[in-house]
């Protein structure tokens, strides 16, 4: 199977896809960021018991949990530079580039994931720790922030963690904006040198020794966490 399998074409792509996989790592750290923060939002908005609030944030969270990643990136790329050039009335308006646009993109669409995730979270904070909060004369912000996100945050890291493993392999993705993320860089040397099996494989292997990797770190919280309790 291995015959003329050429291992100099990897060892000579390596610079190129450590800095592909710089792009990969940096763009799911971000997202991460901005998509918990958003879907934390999101999901205190969802708990609300006010429709002016519950409403609009059911329909973002089914909206973008119904549309491909994919579609949403193009959205960003393509639509935004129309709707400036159709607001402002300038032909020559720019759009926010292809970082920007993959960058909002992820972070827009993992919140409605993110925020499903913290909205249970938090529902799985007794209800009593709710009440002793109001009764130590706490506000509800207060008790939000100081007594229910705490333990709901310890309780959802692993899931998190998770559904960022999923981010990163979905930053593949951004080679429909033109950016080169690590499988855009072993792409662009496979069929520059045309050595699509090392070139895919060791792509495949990278991959899954990460996301292995990551998993495993999941399963270890999620022991130390039970055992903790």
């Amino acid at each position: 199977m291995f015959t003329g399998f050429d291992f100099d074409v990897i060892a000579r792509s390596l610079p190129y896809m450590g800095q592909g996989m710089l792009f990969s790592l940096g763009l799911t750290f971000l997202s991460m960021l901005g998509g918990i923060f958003l879907g934390t939002v999101l999901a205190l908005m969802r708990l609300a018991r006010f429709k002016v609030l519950n409403v609009p944030a059911g329909g973002y969270v089914n909206l973008l949990r119904s549309t491909p990643l994919i579609l949403v990136i193009f959205w960003f790329y393509f639509l935004v530079p129309l709707a400036l050039k159709k607001i402002s009335g300038d032909p020559y308006a720019q759009g926010i580039g292809p970082f920007y646009s993959a960058l909002i993109a992820f972070t827009m669409f993992e919140a409605a994931y993110y925020c499903e995730i913290i909205r249970a979270g938090i529902q799985s904070v007794p209800r009593g720790q709710v009440h002793a909060a109001y009764a130590l004369g706490l506000t509800y912000g207060q008790a939000m922030m100081k007594v229910i996100l705490p333990q709901a945050f310890r309780n959802m890291v692993p899931i998190l963690l998770t559904q960022g493993i999923i981010l990163f392999q979905d930053t593949s993705l951004v080679y429909v904006v033109g950016l080169t993320d690590f499988m855009g860089a072993a792409s662009k040397v496979a069929q520059r040198d045309g050595r699509l099996v090392e070139l895919y494989l060791f792509a495949a292997l990278i991959y899954f020794l990460f996301c292995f990797s990551a998993s495993y770190f999941v399963k270890w919280l999620q022991a130390r966490y039970h055992v903790g309790r």
